[in-house]
């Protein structure tokens, strides 16, 4: 298994370690449902070095971004962060991703750490504006500081100010003594709080700077598992469970980030913009529970006679709600916020309502 800069770090404080994406990473510390509150109530550190960066640079930068993401990067200006994702030619996802503008003619291109190979193989084959890619997966090291704790913890550790750096953009500077580091007003929790992109020789200093900051604010690490729990309690998707190479933006949601923009010819556009015009047969739905019961990744939805009508990709236990939460797809006809839906629990049929994400309000 790949490491990251701290993974003796996670061992010696007894994480309970499991491959994740390659990568031997922390499930847990003091258990999902503590981190998940910490986060939700302090301030937590997630370590996500197995997150893939991507270079983009010289003159036909944009020409290619605009040609395999779905969102307008047009817009961007230097200090500006974007979500997007690459549609494949089929009507699916290839992955979604984050792109940073750096500055004029270079962007960093943030993806999964389970798509790396795919995504960097999708990028060089689709490069036909003659931008300079590079892969710099391996010598960058991330780590997401979450919750409404971490902008005074981290505000110790850096002449930035950090209130000034509104959602969704980034400044790079000196934190804890290093130069040249990406804060970023990011996050994959709803909890608030920032991304630090640096270098793996800084990884440790920067960890034990960022814990002797957050003590006061009963700072934790915080692993995957609750990771999946905090992003799912805000309705976020999750590669692999509720976007893929199978799903359509529009079907997920996500039209908001498929712009048909004149002049922006990216893959699959004519397809997906009839999507978008005709409509869908499916559509990607949040849902609570009113029966209890906890819903699970492929589990059978259904109406009140018991026809299938779509399938689980995300649920849990919401830490925060103590009530069965999920995602799903189901059909269009069952979409709509206030739907009384069924879960299959292994033949116990579990009533449902369709509800508009996210779960924690």
């Amino acid at each position: 298994m790949k490491t990251t800069p701290f993974t003796e770090k996670h061992i010696s404080l007894g994480a309970k370690m499991h491959e994740f994406a390659g990568y031997n990473m922390p499930i847990e510390y003091s258990g999902i449902i503590d981190e998940h509150l910490t986060v939700c109530n302090a301030v937590g550190v997630f370590d996500v070095s197995h997150m893939g960066e991507f270079w983009v640079k010289g003159p036909h930068a944009l020409d290619f971004i605009q040609q395999v993401t779905s969102n307008n990067a047009a817009v961007l200006t230097p200090g500006k962060v974007q979500y997007t994702c690459f549609p494949n030619e089929t009507g699916g996802i290839v992955d979604d991703l984050l792109v940073y503008a750096y500055e004029p003619d270079k962007y960093m291109l943030v993806v999964n750490a389970a798509n790396i190979e795919k995504d960097w193989n999708w990028c060089v084959s689709h490069n036909q504006a003659g931008a300079e890619l590079e892969n710099s997966s391996d010598r960058m090291a991330q780590l997401a500081v979450q919750g409404p704790k971490a902008l005074a913890a981290l505000q110790k550790l850096t002449p930035i100010d950090l209130s000034g750096i509104p959602y969704y953009t980034f400044r790079v500077g000196e934190f804890a003594g290093i130069p040249n580091v990406i804060i970023s007003n990011t996050g994959y929790t709803g909890a608030g709080g920032f991304e630090l992109y640096f270098y793996p020789q800084d990884a440790m200093a920067i960890w034990d700077a960022i814990f002797e900051a957050g003590a006061e604010f009963g700072i934790k690490p915080i692993g995957l598992g609750a990771r999946d729990t905090l992003r799912l309690e805000m309705g976020f998707c999750l590669y692999g469970n509720d976007i893929d190479d199978t799903t359509s933006p529009i079907e997920a949601g996500l039209g908001w980030i498929t712009k048909f923009v004149d002049g922006k010819n990216f893959t699959n556009r004519a397809a997906l913009e009839r999507q978008k015009a005709e409509g869908v047969t499916r559509k990607l739905v949040g849902f609570e529970m009113i029966d209890r019961g906890i819903p699970r990744h492929g589990y059978t939805l259904t109406d009140g006679e018991g026809r299938p009508i779509g399938h689980v990709t995300s649920g849990t236990m919401s830490p925060t709600r103590k009530i069965g939460i999920g995602m799903g797809y189901v059909e269009t006809a069952f979409s709509k916020p206030g739907t009384e839906i069924y879960l299959d629990n292994r033949g116990r049929k579990l009533k449902a309502q369709v509800v508009k994400p996210p779960f924690r309000k």
